[in-house]
């Protein structure tokens, strides 16, 4: 059970452009298929090297991924409120790549585990697809900022108009 209403839900879904085609009714439906979890400051969501068995709406708070491990490890980058964690390894069941953790504030999530999303396939097809649809262009962005962040960096490397 989580602790927000479908209206309520709904309105956070329309503020962050998740899932935005969703109708009030589709959020009422989706609600009963997700978990609420807090995570502490600090504290891992789900490591390198695990399979993805669930996928997460940040609801409050942000998320840190790091890279490495003990002494070596390194922030990577944050992804805040309204945003999709764990898509990538949810949907292709590859090991994660990267360490997630709870920021200073610590981070609710709204969590869809992968029995529930393969129940929602079969009850909720429209709602399950948008979701999908929804992880696609997470995803999409999410590249689209690795491209942007690899021509800064071969700029700064090798300085603008130098071959």
């Amino acid at each position: 059970m989580i602790s927000m209403t479908s209206k309520e839900l709904f309105k956070f879904f329309q503020t962050n452009f998740i899932c935005e085609s969703l109708t009030r009714e589709d959020v009422e439906k989706l609600i009963s298929f997700l978990q609420e979890k807090w995570y502490e400051s600090g504290e891992v969501i789900s490591d390198t090297g695990e399979v993805g068995d669930s996928l997460g709406f940040i609801i409050e708070g942000k998320v840190k991924f790091t890279s490495g491990s003990g002494s070596e490890e390194a922030e990577v980058g944050k992804q805040g409120e309204g945003s999709l964690i764990g898509e990538m390894s949810f949907f292709d069941g590859k090991p994660r790549n990267l360490k997630m953790s709870a920021c200073k504030k610590g981070v609710k999530l709204f969590i869809l585990t992968k029995p529930m999303y393969d129940r929602l396939k079969v009850e909720q097809p429209y709602i399950a697809v948008n979701i999908l649809e929804n992880a696609i262009v997470s995803l999409d962005t999410l590249i689209r900022h690795m491209g942007d962040d690899i021509n800064a960096l071969e700029n700064y490397v090798h300085g603008f108009g130098k071959r």
